[in-house]
């Protein structure tokens, strides 16, 4: 006979007709018996087993135990037969299967975090015996001698390599191995979800989507979703003041869908996770951007002077309005950056614009009412010229007039205009006059003059408001100020 297993060591016993392994397995572990008749090659054989309890057919010479037990401990022999000769029975080896000590997580997360609840087991595979333990970690915190070790507020002196052996209570020198080594790694840094929003500027109805990324994704997160309300007495957002969004606690997807958003609007999430639940930080507040295309009676934003375009150090005004004692303005910049207006003189915003001051900009009350976006840009460069045009959508059926200035003089003539970088008219005017705005004219507009290019900016067409309602949804998109923000939208 020979004992074969995964894994393990073999010990190998010659003997005059056979060859005979004896062996050590753990409980759990995969064993054959095999039979083999050495000078009996090429012959047919049947065999027969000792002991009975293999059940084995006689004409097979191996015998496989998938998942060995202690029953399955004791002494192995065979024979062999062809015709009517038999050959002499083999030496009796001895399979001897150990219980196995394992040490499990649970959960099983591959991070824990500070805070969190975790336990520790020791478990013995195989036998029923009842069993003392023993533990052996580098942690700074050591287990007590028992089979379960209940972390319930982990920290990082939790941290290190945990290994555990039984020894049986009936006869104290009779152990297991060490277990192998399991690491638990405790970090004391909370996470904090990262959310991200697309669409990040709203389209008549288009469904706006929050996504919630925590580190480890798959590790047993729910989800929670939250409309941010601004505190204007800290210039802060308070997570003691989020508005738990309808159905958006503990929700097993980290994705969320929000329909028939029709106004600027702040956004956060957080996760948790466990028992008793364990929460990360909030994420940092998104915005979902309207740019005026829904028509809001209860906060707005007007721009003085009304244009998107500035020279550095020109004086700009940003006033909020509505049925609120407290504002605030707030600017979302080219680098990914929020802040807040610290120039405010009652429900306005005032200051002389730098480059730096490129960027979005809405209102937010005392309530968590959000008026319209708006896109400002500078150009510092004094010699180059910059497009006028409104800050907010022109309504259809209205009339507009774009024209062209330098940083010391609006000009008169010989401009040339372009739409959606189509030279509209090959002729030299001052203004570029549209009496009835349609659809058709949205889009980007730039303006030349004696060679010198202004950037271009994006005039959104809304429909004409409807009387008998607060919103109006009109179709109408804000790529430009979408491609200029795409790379901290999200």
């Amino acid at each position: 006979i020979k004992i074969s297993k995964l894994p393990g060591l073999i010990y190998l016993i010659k003997t005059k007709h056979f060859i005979i392994y004896s062996g050590v397995i753990y409980s759990g572990e995969t064993v054959t018996v095999r039979c083999e008749i050495q000078g009996g090659e090429g012959a047919q054989w049947t065999y027969e087993w000792s002991p009975a309890k293999l059940n084995t057919p006689p004409t097979s010479n191996e015998y496989t135990i998938s998942r060995a037990t202690e029953s399955d401990s004791g002494g192995y022999s065979c024979r062999g037969r062809r015709g009517s000769f038999w050959t002499v029975w083999s030496d009796v080896i001895t399979l001897t299967v150990l219980c196995k000590s394992v040490v499990t997580l649970y959960p099983n997360w591959s991070e824990i975090y500070r805070g969190e609840t975790i336990t520790v087991r020791c478990e013995i595979h195989g036998g029923d015996t009842e069993w003392d333990y023993e533990w052996k970690t580098n942690s700074i915190i050591k287990p007590p001698n028992q089979n379960e070790y209940r972390i319930r507020s982990a920290s990082s002196s939790n941290s290190g390599n945990y290994r555990c052996k039984g020894r049986m209570k009936s006869s104290q020198h009779e152990t297991t191995e060490w277990s192998d080594s399991v690491t638990l790694t405790v970090s004391d840094n909370k996470p904090r979800p990262v959310l991200t929003v697309s669409p990040s500027w709203l389209s008549p109805g288009a469904s706006v989507t929050l996504n919630c990324e925590v580190e480890h994704p798959s590790a047993g997160w729910s989800f929670y979703w939250y409309k941010a309300v601004p505190d204007l007495k800290t210039f802060n957002y308070k997570s003691s003041s989020y508005e738990l969004l309808p159905d958006g606690s503990g929700t097993a997807q980290d994705s969320y869908i929000i329909h028939g958003q029709t106004h600027t609007a702040g956004y956060v999430c957080r996760a948790g996770r466990g028992d008793p639940e364990y929460h990360t930080d909030h994420s940092q507040p998104k915005f979902v951007w309207s740019a005026g295309q829904f028509v809001s009676l209860s906060a707005s934003l007007t721009v003085s002077p009304d244009r998107v375009q500035h020279f550095t150090s020109d004086s700009v005004s940003l006033t909020c309005e509505g049925n609120f004692t407290e504002w605030r303005v707030r600017k979302f910049s080219e680098d990914g950056r929020l802040s807040d207006c610290r120039r405010m003189t009652g429900s306005t915003c005032n200051f002389n614009t730098s480059k730096s001051d490129t960027g979005v900009y809405w209102c937010e009350s005392g309530s968590g009412e959000f008026s319209s976006a708006v896109n400002i840009t500078v150009q510092n460069d004094g010699n180059v010229s910059i497009l006028v045009s409104p800050v907010h959508p022109v309504t259809e059926g209205a009339s507009v007039s774009l024209s062209c200035s330098l940083r010391t003089q609006k000009i008169l003539s010989n401009v040339f205009f372009y739409h959606n970088d189509k030279l509209i008219e090959n002729d030299t005017r001052g203004e570029l006059k549209i009496s009835a705005v349609s659809k058709s004219d949205e889009g980007f507009y730039k303006c030349q003059y004696s060679g010198r290019e202004s950037a271009q900016s994006w005039m959104s067409v809304k429909g004409e408001q409807d009387q008998n309602s607060v919103v109006h949804k009109v179709a109408a998109t804000m790529p430009y100020l979408e491609s200029r923000l795409a790379g901290f939208s999200g």
